[in-house]
């Protein structure tokens, strides 16, 4: 086994989360190459863990293993994706129903700082570590054993590679697009291009679930996006109409093709919500099923008052469009907002519209997207299935 840098930590480890904050880890003697792999001891010089070091980041070391005769090297990657992907394959057995699914979700799979989505024959790895992206190849070679014939694709967002200190070269060839199949409905997806990796995967329960309320029904889906919940709703759904708005040009474009695979009518708009809404609000429109999905609002401890706002004056909107009796699907993807405190941000938003919000269902991100008991920050997404009744009881 090589010699690894040695990092000592401040504290003695009385946990097993794979996150370790600058605050907590001495300064190293000997400069320890940001992203390189090293051995952690505690206060006491006791061995705890191995991982990946940042001197720059926020999270200093990521804890891949905790049993020393571990190595981190390429039998490790075989042996980590080997267990993601036998989760996907053999015990959710997603292939049955969909061809593009969350492969490796970060700590949920042991690997702190790496995401991969399967769309389709393309595999896209997103970096949220430097650490992850210098062992590259080892990620690549464990993933093409099972997906040979995948093409591949790899980015990291520009905040992270800023907050990473490191440069994330992405691929010089050009992806072609895929056109998946979910639980029978077609999507053309563009690997690597808008929000995420290309797709959003995760809320394929939730688009499932939506589609079960819209038969006959008039929808609106607010921020469609590439128009997930739009199309289930008027193809597996049977929506009697379906208007999907969106500010975001390129997004609405993919969600025509989509619409045109699928041989759906489709009314889609390009706004933002909050005056469209308000319109709406005067012209007294009122729709049976009601679809919120905003991207991520903020990644800044120090903007989620402010985030945590913007869910309620969206929430007051959306219900006053809500007929009575009819549902509202209401979601934020925002990690830093807890669970409790967006379930509240509906409650309010439902006293100031003169509503009352009857919870059916509080989800979450599909089961490809796992959530380790000891790192509960992988559970990201809310989703919130309410019945929208006049009136404050």
């Amino acid at each position: 086994m090589p010699i690894l840098p040695i990092i000592k930590l401040k504290i003695a480890r009385n946990t097993n989360h794979p996150w370790i904050f600058q605050k907590m880890v001495e300064k190293p003697d000997a400069k320890a190459a940001n992203g390189s792999v090293v051995d952690i001891v505690d206060r006491d010089n006791k061995w705890v863990g191995r991982g990946l070091y940042n001197g720059h980041s926020r999270i200093a070391l990521r804890v891949l293993t905790s049993t020393q005769t571990e190595e981190i090297d390429e039998a490790f990657f075989e042996r980590k994706i080997t267990q993601a992907v036998e989760l996907r394959r053999n015990i959710l057995r997603l292939d049955t129903t969909t061809d593009a699914y969350r492969l490796i979700h970060s700590e949920a799979d042991g690997l702190s700082g790496l995401v991969v989505d399967k769309l389709g024959n393309t595999l896209v790895m997103e970096f949220f570590s430097s650490g992850m992206y210098r062992l590259k190849d080892f990620i690549v070679s464990a993933l093409k054993k099972y997906f040979p014939e995948s093409q591949f694709f790899w980015f990291a967002d520009n905040h992270v590679q800023k907050q990473e200190s490191f440069v994330c070269r992405e691929p010089e060839y050009a992806l072609n697009p895929e056109t998946i199949k979910e639980n029978g409905v077609i999507f053309k997806v563009f690997p690597g291009q808008g929000h995420k990796t290309g797709f959003f995967a995760d809320q394929r329960e939730n688009r499932l679930q939506t589609s079960q309320y819209c038969e006959g029904k008039s929808v609106l889906d607010l921020c469609c996006n590439t128009g997930g919940f739009s199309i289930y709703a008027k193809t597996l759904g049977k929506a009697e109409e379906v208007t999907a708005l969106d500010l975001d040009e390129e997004a609405l474009a993919a969600a025509k093709q989509t619409a045109s695979l699928n041989k759906v009518r489709i009314r889609f708009v390009q706004t933002d919500i909050f005056p469209w809404l308000r319109d709406a609000i005067a012209q007294g429109l009122k729709f049976d099923v009601v679809i919120l999905d905003p991207s991520k609002l903020t990644r800044d401890r120090e903007e989620v008052e402010q985030a945590l706002r913007k869910y309620t004056d969206m929430n007051r909107l959306a219900m006053q469009v809500v007929a009575n009796g009819g549902m509202l699907l209401t979601c934020s993807c925002t990690g830093l907002v807890s669970e409790v405190n967006f379930l509240d941000s509906i409650r309010r938003a439902a006293w100031q519209a003169g509503k009352t919000a009857q919870w059916v269902k509080i989800a979450g991100a599909g089961p490809d997207h796992p959530v380790m008991a000891h790192a509960g920050e992988g559970r990201y997404l809310k989703a919130v299935f309410c019945r929208i009744l006049d009136g404050t009881l």
